[in-house]
This record gives structure tokens, C-alpha cells and sequence, in this order.
């Protein structure tokens, strides 16, 4: 098998099989960083057998854990001799981000779910945007990028999808969303934000599901161990790895039958995220929420109010549902300003339907 490696990635040949570790080699100088190297971790798992090629990302934002969790996890114990194929493996593709624990790094304050197609000549989250777009797409069959709702936010936990773009690839997300499992699917229009790793897939032609498994800044275990079973079935799906002899020999270590039925659990409810989801605050102060993650919602219900900090004599400000539906999302944090998301109102569809641009 002859070699194939690349100057960005440092350590790898994609061309080799067994584990192999490296790291993308992202170049910044500053004030701090005179001609440095920012090492993004990098591992690529290849077996015997021929199979088509995954790519799956944690850390796109810094302060989003389970994703990053499972794949430290899936390097160190999946055995290599399972896989068909090659899985390339960054748990935290945002590196200065994951340093930090924040959603975007102080290295350049650069969104790099927001940064795609990137510059190989930019600054840090351009080049790693770069090398998801230019150089690891277009080796991928399929991608999973795993989110979650990060430190001021809770999402109920869900496979996230953008619609589209054709009737096919739409088939292909739907398959890898029920393989996966997860209790929630939010679909979002094919258009939803400029920049994304999940845009640059369907610009690819590459199939393509994202995650938000709660957040809050930290790691919901019943959520972790439900992804993790949820993430060997979608790797059996996609037919990187063999299926297992048996039950014992499914995950690693952990009894995980990626065999069993593609839905864990009694089924997904398909949810929509659209431009008009959002509760906004109107004003800077305290929120207190009225209601709970998931919990269904009419219009004119409380959804909570805000009391302010300075102003001890002034009424809390109430905000109410504008539509019906269910709380996707819920701000954690108590202190807001105005403009804060604190609830986003998600509408359940009657069946996995693909959205309109």
C-alpha cells in the first residue's frame, strides 16, 4: 500500500492501517506565538478490510464535553482490526477553544462553525476550516459532528440535521438519525447558518448528521451513555466497523450491540428549528425560567421573566410562548442581556419530512 500523507498533518498516513496519532499543524504567530505550531489532535483508525472513510468531530465549540468524551474514548479503546475502512477521529478540533473552555478562542474570537470554506493562509480558525473543507471532506463517505449546547445552554438531546439538499441525500441523513437513535431530531432549513461544517458537507456531496446533547458546560451521564450506545449503531450503519460476534463484543468493554434495532428506545420525535424559535430578551437582568427542558408549550404561555438587577422598585418583565410547540433549548445561565436567547420553542413534525429552504 503506498503512503499518503499531507504536509497540514503531521504523523499521519492515510494510506497505513492500524492507530496512528498526529496532528494538524496549525500555524500562528502573535504577541504570545512567534511562528508557532497550535498542535490540533488528530487519530485515524484504519483496518484490513476495504470500507468507506468517516470523519467524526468534537470540540468545533470548546466549552461542548460529550462529543469530545466519546471520541477520547472511541481512540483509545476501539480496536483497529474492527474497523472496514479508516475512521479520522478529532475530538478537539477547536483546540485554543477546548484550552479555554469557551465557545470560540481568544487566539482569533473566530466562530469555526461559522468559518468554512477557511483560508490555509488565515489565522487559527481559518486554517483548521480549511483543512475540514479543502483536505478531510473530500476523503469522507459520511461525517458526524458531534455539538452540544455548550456553557450557557441546554438542548434536549438530539441528532441535528440540515435539510436536504436532495430527496437522496435526505434518505441517507434520516437513516443515519434513526441508526443513531436519540431521543430528538431537530431539522433545520438548508440554509440555517453560513459557514458550517454540516453546509460544507452537502456542498460536498458527503452525508452528514451533527448533534446537540445537552450542555450546561458539562457532561450529562445518562445523555453520555446513550450517545455512546448511539454512536457504535451509527458506526455499524455506516459500515465502518463489523458487526459483533455478540453482545460482550460490540463497544469497547461496554456491551453495546450496534446489531440491535437502529432505534433505541420508543422512537424520535422530529423536531423543527426555524427563524421564529427563538424567545429573545428584551431587556438586561436576571432570568428566571418558567418552564423545563422539553416541556410542551401554547401560545401565551409563561415562559419566564426577567428581574432587574439595579432597578429594585420596577416590575419583572414576563415572557410569554409566541407559538406552539415544545422548549428545545433553555438558557443556564442567570444573568442575561438584551438580545439573550433564553428559550428556543421547537415545533414537533408529524413525520422525518425534509424542510424547505
Amino acid at each position: 500500500m503506498s503512503s499518503h500523507t499531507i504536509d497540514a498533518i503531521v504523523g499521519i498516513d492515510f494510506a497505513a492501517a492500524g492507530r496512528q496519532l498526529g496532528h494538524l499543524a496549525v500555524v500562528h504567530s502573535d504577541n504570545e506565538h512567534d511562528d508557532a505550531v497550535i498542535p490540533v489532535p488528530i487519530a485515524v483508525l484504519s483496518g484490513p478490510a476495504e470500507g468507506p472513510t468517516v470523519l467524526l468531530t468534537a470540540g468545533t465549540h470548546g466549552d461542548e464535553y460529550e462529543g469530545q468524551v466519546l471520541l477520547h474514548e472511541l481512540i483509545r479503546e476501539l480496536d483497529p482490526a474492527r474497523v472496514r475502512g479508516r475512521i479520522i477521529v478529532l475530538p478537539s478540533l477547536n483546540l485554543p477553544a477546548v484550552r479555554e473552555g469557551r465557545r470560540v478562542s481568544a487566539v482569533d474570537r473566530a466562530n469555526l462553525n461559522r468559518a468554512l470554506p477557511g483560508d490555509a493562509e488565515g489565522g487559527p480558525t481559518a486554517q483548521i476550516a480549511h483543512i475540514i473543507e479543502g483536505v478531510l471532506l473530500p476523503m469522507a463517505d459520511f461525517v458526524l459532528d458531534i455539538h452540544s449546547g455548550g456553557s450557557v445552554n441546554e438542548y434536549v438531546p438530539s441528532a441535528f440535521v440540515y435539510s436536504g439538499p436532495t430527496e437522496t441525500d435526505w434518505s441517507r441523513k434520516v437513516a443515519a438519525v434513526e441508526a443513531f437513535g436519540q431521543p430528538y431530531c431537530v431539522i433545520v432549513s438548508p440554509d440555517f447558518v453560513s459557514g458550517s461544517i454540516s453546509g460544507a458537507a452537502d456542498r460536498a456531496g458527503v452525508t452528514m448528521i451533527s448533534t446537540e446533547l445537552a450542555g450546561r458546560g458539562t457532561i450529562n451521564r445518562r445523555v453520555l451513555t446513550d450517545a455512546r450506545a448511539g454512536l457504535y449503531r451509527l458506526l455499524a450503519h455506516v459500515g465502518v466497523i463489523a458487526p459483533p460476534s455478540g453482545t460482550d463484543d460490540a463497544g469497547p468493554h461496554r456491551g453495546i450491540d450496534p446489531e440491535a434495532d437502529a432505534v433505541a428506545g420508543p422512537g424520535i420525535t422530529y423536531l423543527e428549528l426555524g427563524p421564529r424559535s427563538a424567545v429573545m430578551a428584551r431587556a438586561a437582568g436576571l432570568f428566571e425560567p418558567s418552564v423545563d427542558l422539553g416541556q410542551p408549550v401554547a401560545v401565551g404561555d409563561l415562559i419566564g421573566r426577567i428581574h432587574f438587577i439595579e432597578e429594585l422598585g420596577r416590575p419583572w418583565q414576563e415572557y410569554h410562548a409566541h407559538m406552539d410547540g415544545l422548549v428545545g433549548t433553555l438558557r443556564h445561565p442567570t444573568l442575561v442581556q438584551t438580545g439573550t436567547t433564553l428559550v428556543n420553542i421547537v415545533v414537533p413534525l408529524e413525520s422525518s419530512s425534509r424542510l424547505e429552504s
